[in-house]
């Protein structure tokens, strides 16, 4: 019999998953763990009291994405993840699964139906050099966010992801500010911006094309200019060097996967910044 047990993850076993993804140099804190816990599912390995894995899920209707896949170091190469993954995608169903996968993980995914997208995603973070207000084009208006927008945004969420993400965007609007892009009185966009890691996260941010996303993304760093952002896009949403050249430096990048077919997006709305990597 293994000694090890593979289990639902309960609200006591997050100071040890932070721990596991301190110890690989993931910037979550506490407080970010318990927010994703709060959204949708968990398994953990156990193993002589000890936490030796993690993995998170949140299904979005039709879809889900899967995210925090860790796995103790002294305890890789007895297949872990892999059970950890299975037994995921046997808890979220037949359904679309999406993930961001590091290089280690790719091939494991790949054996499990995965495939690449051909996208990456790439964080950019650092402290922003002063930066001047990005002004919206004549006719666009930049305003605070209400509570409500809340429809909205949902709305505008589902355009671009293809994905009903109503209960996230409600979590979110209870821990982040927020800003909106009108365009004839209609919402056209918005950005959020929330505590996470070693400062703050500006995502998700969802435009109708890239120079409304810069002006969406332009006032949190102006706002924030002092203080680490950090922001998740994807390459080939234009924004990368942009954010260079405001002292957002490029730092690294994951792989999207997916498994099953990929929802329609309806648009025109389009995800130029993700909640965070697990999250999508």
């Amino acid at each position: 019999m293994p000694a090890y047990a593979l289990r639902a993850m309960q609200q006591e076993d997050l100071p040890a998953a932070h721990g596991l993804s301190s110890a690989v140099g993931w910037p979550h804190r506490l407080e970010d763990w318990a927010f994703n816990f709060s959204l949708g599912l968990g398994f953990v390995v156990e193993e002589e009291g000890r936490v030796l894995g993690t993995i998170l899920g949140w299904p979005f209707g039709t879809g889900a994405t899967i995210g925090l896949v860790i796995v103790a170091e002294e305890a890789q190469g007895r297949g872990f993840g892999r059970m950890l993954t299975e037994r995921m995608m046997a808890a979220l169903g037949d359904g679309c699964l999406m993930l961001n996968a590091t290089v280690p993980g790719r091939p494991l995914y790949a054996k499990l139906g995965f495939t690449e997208t051909g996208r990456r995603i790439e964080q950019h973070q650092g402290t922003p050099f002063s930066v001047g207000l990005v002004p919206p084009p004549p006719g666009d208006r930049l305003r605070p966010l209400g509570r409500s927008d809340a429809g909205a945004l949902a709305a505008l969420d589902r355009q671009a992801t293809g994905l009903d993400r109503r209960a996230l965007l409600e979590a979110l609007l209870e821990v982040s500010e927020g800003v909106v892009l009108d365009r004839g009185g209609e919402a056209v966009g918005f950005a959020l911006m929330r505590r996470f890691g070693r400062g703050h996260v500006v995502g998700p941010v969802i435009a109708p094309d890239a120079e409304a996303a810069k002006v969406l993304i332009g006032y949190w760093l102006g706002y924030r200019s002092d203080q680490f952002i950090r922001v998740d896009v994807q390459d080939d949403s234009g924004l990368g060097p942009w954010l260079d050249t405001l002292g957002l430096s490029n730092v690294g990048s994951v792989v999207s996967m997916i498994r099953g077919t990929a929802p329609d997006r309806p648009g025109p709305a389009q995800r130029f910044a993700l909640t965070n990597q697990a999250l999508g």
